[in-house]
């Protein structure tokens, strides 16, 4: 279905308008946003940078509200309707959450095919069949909460929407996925550094993206992308009998997805991930602001930070550079791979939890079960 004419000055000034918060609210897709934003949908989110709301979670208000306004767009021909009656959030569920058994005998069951054109066309699906029941409902979580922030009310707490996405749910089971096929765990990871063997910044760079993510607790991708030398403190080397001292850093993570900003939490580096972060921070000449940052093809640093789906991209290329699989491993599995290390080697479960700052010990004992019970003897009865 065609875009209403928007004039080209508008989405100028719209693009202008997103570039000023694009500091703290990364966007790769300005130009297509200023598109399908409207011009109060911009000034909500100046208005959420200036509140101070986490980057992380403006980032995923951004990207939720560009989709929506584009399903609306192409399911009716209009942008999004403050507040959306009920009669929509329901069309949205209905769209998203659907059986593909009930398609083969009605083929206008779920999202109509023009309008999945449309939205395939832009680049917003990509994945064929129903959509996850956690993407659908954190997507509608969004909109509640920017609804919210136009002071309005909406009907996201309806029985009957809630109804709907239960139901829905129910008879669309999907089998619960990780992010990451598989942990990096010690072993993977010495095979992806040993990738990362030349002087050159790439290399050097890479190299110390990896031991960082992986020794200060298995950072989240967004954290690792938006260090900043202004977050690292030098702290006392660590003695260690026989041997020369270790290096020793800490990390200031300020706003994460489980704290806020107020909150001082820190991690702590030692010896050789150190040892990579320093090498890193000369050869780039890092001496403030972000620390893992561009490289073009004549291997320039630029002055802007990585996004985080570079560090993503990073994973997989030295995934298959080490002629691993790249399908199966990404960078949440730095995260997960920490936990699972940490059990393998008998680290204590509350003890590891502080590096990693995992705030639900039943998330981070999932990986510590499946390694125990993996090589326990439960495994082992024959």
């Amino acid at each position: 279905m065609a875009k209403p004419s928007i004039s080209k000055t508008a989405v100028d000034r719209r693009a202008d308008e997103l570039d000023t918060i694009a500091s703290v609210l990364p966007i790769d897709r300005r130009d297509e946003l200023a598109e399908l934003l409207t011009d109060q949908d911009v000034e909500t989110l100046r208005h959420l940078v200036n509140e101070g709301m986490g980057e992380n979670t403006l980032r995923a208000l951004t990207s939720d509200l560009a989709y929506l306004q584009a399903w609306s767009l192409a399911a009716t021909g209009a942008c999004l309707p403050w507040p959306a009656p009920e009669a929509m959030l329901l069309k949205f569920v209905a769209h998203h959450l659907w059986q593909p058994e009930q398609r083969d005998i009605d083929p206008h069951h779920g999202m109509p095919a023009d309008v999945e054109q449309s939205l395939r066309e832009q680049g917003f699906l990509r994945s064929p069949g129903a959509h996850a029941p956690d993407t659908v409902r954190r997507r509608i979580a969004s909109w509640s909460t920017l609804t919210k922030w136009r002071g309005l009310s909406g009907v996201f707490s309806s029985p009957s929407l809630k109804s709907a996405i239960r139901l829905a749910v129910r008879a669309t089971p999907r089998p619960r996925k990780r992010k990451s096929a598989k942990a990096v765990t010690g072993d993977v990871l010495a095979k992806l550094l040993a990738t990362c063997s030349t002087d050159s910044l790439r290399d050097i760079r890479d190299r110390a993206i990896l031991m960082v993510a992986f020794a200060s607790g298995g950072r989240r991708r967004s954290e690792i992308a938006g260090l900043r030398r202004e977050q690292l403190t030098v702290e006392p080397p660590i003695t260690v009998e026989g041997a020369p001292p270790l290096p020793s850093l800490a990390i200031h993570l300020g706003r994460t997805k489980t704290s806020s900003a107020e909150s001082d939490e820190a991690v702590y580096l030692t010896g050789r991930p150190v040892d990579a972060l320093n090498a890193w921070m000369a050869a780039g000449r890092i001496e403030s602001g972000s620390i893992f940052r561009k490289i073009d093809r004549w291997g320039n640093v630029s002055k802007r930070a990585l996004e985080p789906g570079a560090v993503n991209a990073i994973v997989k290329q030295r995934a298959e550079m080490a002629g691993l699989d790249p399908a199966e491993f990404s960078a949440h599995g730095l995260r997960s791979g920490y936990l699972t290390e940490a059990a393998n080697r008998g680290i204590p479960l509350p003890e590891a939890m502080e590096q990693s700052r995992h705030r639900s010990v039943q998330q981070a004992s999932s990986y510590y079960n499946n390694a125990t019970r993996r090589s326990g003897r439960a495994a082992r009865m024959l």
